[in-house]
């Protein structure tokens, strides 16, 4: 996500940590978000619960104030934190309320056993909407009432997906906050995946994997990386063979199409 500072950003995951033990995770995650759409609709609100001049305690006085009854013990606690957390700009309080959102909404998928379905489930859906341009258009059309796309979100997943992917799609859809649909859905599914401090590799190959294939090519990566690696699996017929592999910011391709162009290269000089 968007750069923030680590020691702030850290304090507000300690105080996550602990608040959430006895939360309903789902409901955290939906408080948080709307806490971050609210400072990011009120930008006066925001600015002076982020600037660094005035007591940490003020702005926490202030923060309750405005919050006590509307969100949860848990929710304020966090809320709480991050306003006096010191920040690089106004913009990263929402930011890392979003962040502990989706940390939160990762958590209900963790206990529900189902943080596998929402990975991949993000990773589907942001490949629905490359596949769909009139679908993706729709969900990020401004005009078109947030409560139409939460109807539309409901016909197309609703029920089919992991409560916590659903509310990490709408959250993407419903409040972009200045990103792409796909950004946001990268973004969010990095996040999940650190749940289990595992990195995601993205595999694009001409067939679908088998089973085996996956396991061995996983237990490759768990070696050469020292963690787990959770595979995104794309379909591309336009890959000759083989199949390559995206890490990060490395990138390993075993494909024909990736040699030949290497050799491209090469005979360009």
């Amino acid at each position: 996500m968007r750069g923030l500072s680590r020691t702030a950003l850290a304090e507000v995951e300690e105080r996550f940590n602990t608040a959430a033990a006895t939360a309903d995770l789902g409901a955290l995650a939906e408080e948080l978000f709307a806490v971050a759409d609210l400072f990011d609709r009120e930008h006066g609100l925001r600015r002076g619960l982020s600037d660094p001049s005035r007591p940490a305690g003020q702005k926490e006085s202030v923060l309750r104030s405005l919050l006590q009854g509307k969100v949860g013990d848990a929710a304020l606690e966090i809320a709480a934190a991050a306003v006096m957390a010191k920040w690089s700009g106004a913009g990263d309080l929402p930011d890392a309320l979003e962040r502990i959102g989706v940390m939160s909404a990762a958590a209900e998928a963790e206990s529900d056993r189902r943080l596998d379905d929402v990975e991949d489930e993000l990773f589907r859906f942001g490949r629905i909407l490359a596949a769909n341009p009139e679908l993706r258009r729709a969900l990020s059309d401004p005009a078109i009432p947030a409560e139409r796309k939460r109807e539309l979100l409901g016909t197309l997943i609703g029920g089919k997906a992991a409560p916590s992917t659903v509310r990490l799609v709408t959250q993407a859809v419903v409040h972009p906050r200045g990103r792409s649909l796909e950004t946001a859905l990268e973004e969010f599914g990095w996040i999940v995946a650190r749940a289990r401090e595992r990195l995601v590799g993205v595999v694009r190959s001409a067939v679908p994997l088998t089973q085996q294939q996956k396991q061995r090519l996983a237990a490759w990566l768990r070696a050469t990386y020292g963690r787990d690696v959770h595979l995104n699996v794309e379909v591309d017929p336009k890959v000759l063979g083989g199949f390559s592999v995206r890490v990060g910011d490395d990138y390993i391709d075993t494909t024909i199409a990736g040699r030949i162009e290497e050799v491209r290269r090469r005979l360009a000089g």
